[in-house]
């Protein structure tokens, strides 16, 4: 056998060997995926199922007679509220963190305020429990009087994102050339003019992935939610918990409420999803 034959049959079965390697990974990576949402699936039918069939043994994975009811007395027991109070919350809280964290993310990549050691100071904020706060911050807003408002909440999760939100967007501001910012100046362009103008919609993708996870920080919040909250707001994540009484657990109306306070962020991860990669690759590759 010549070794141009060895060489042609070599090529080859290295070619099938990354086309299953291929097919490998992409079961591996189907699996996975199985598995992740295999929760979320059960927890949405969960809220199909009539009320002897999540005590069945074997369990029941699709119900036989499903019924909308559980959705709709879930609204009607506080998940409209909820779901509603939560938005608020968390947009406005999101709002507000981008546009601190934006300005001063800026800050510390172009003018190096603080030093190298500044943004690490201001992302440990990030890092403090929230159980070490909470009580300090449920006496000062009992101080003035702001308990159980959506003021109280949305001050409270925005002093834990704009942290979070000057890490990210800081490395994203690092991977701009200044020389663009400099050139919409010397056309006379004041230096907010070219931020807001020139480095904001070039870093568009880090911005809407930041603001994602900030969302998503809010809408997940359950401890500052519960302690500095009453009866005039309501986050869905304090509803949820309602539910679980001394004598009974609504397990149809948690699963309910639980699935439609999942679809607002799952709605925003779809629709963003092209800022979202680009947003968290930004700056991967260097050029």
């Amino acid at each position: 056998m010549s070794d141009k034959e060895v060489t042609r049959i070599r090529r080859k079965w290295q070619g099938l060997s990354n086309d299953y390697a291929v097919i490998l990974i992409f079961i591996a990576i189907g699996l996975l995926l199985m598995l992740s949402f295999l929760p979320m699936l059960w927890m949405f039918m969960t809220g199909f199922k009539n009320k002897g069939e999540y005590f069945t043994y074997p369990p029941i994975f699709i119900p036989r007679n499903p019924d909308l009811s559980h959705f709709i007395r879930g609204l009607e027991i506080g998940g409209r509220k909820g779901i509603i109070d939560s938005f608020i919350v968390a947009a406005c809280s999101t709002l507000v963190s981008l546009a601190v964290g934006s300005i001063a993310a800026y800050s510390i990549a172009r003018f190096k305020i603080g030093g190298k050691h500044l943004a690490f100071w201001i992302l440990s904020i990030r890092m403090m429990p929230p159980i070490a706060s909470v009580l300090p911050l449920f006496l000062f807003y009992r101080f003035l009087r702001i308990l159980d408002t959506y003021g109280a909440l949305i001050m409270t999760n925005t002093i834990f994102n704009i942290p979070y939100a000057v890490w990210m967007l800081k490395g994203f501001f690092e991977e701009l050339s200044g020389e663009l910012e400099e050139a919409a100046m010397v056309d006379g362009c004041g230096r907010f003019g070219a931020f807001y103008r020139i480095a904001l919609p070039l870093v568009a993708p880090g911005l809407v992935a930041t603001a994602l996870f900030c969302f998503m920080f809010s809408w997940n919040e359950f401890l500052f939610a519960l302690i500095l909250t009453r009866a005039r707001v309501t986050p869905v994540t304090v509803v949820i918990t309602g539910m679980i009484g001394g004598h009974e657990i609504l397990w149809a109306e948690i699963s309910a409420v639980a699935s439609m306070a999942s679809i607002p962020v799952i709605v925003l991860s779809i629709f963003l999803q092209r800022y979202l990669v680009r947003g968290l690759t930004l700056g991967a590759v260097k050029g």
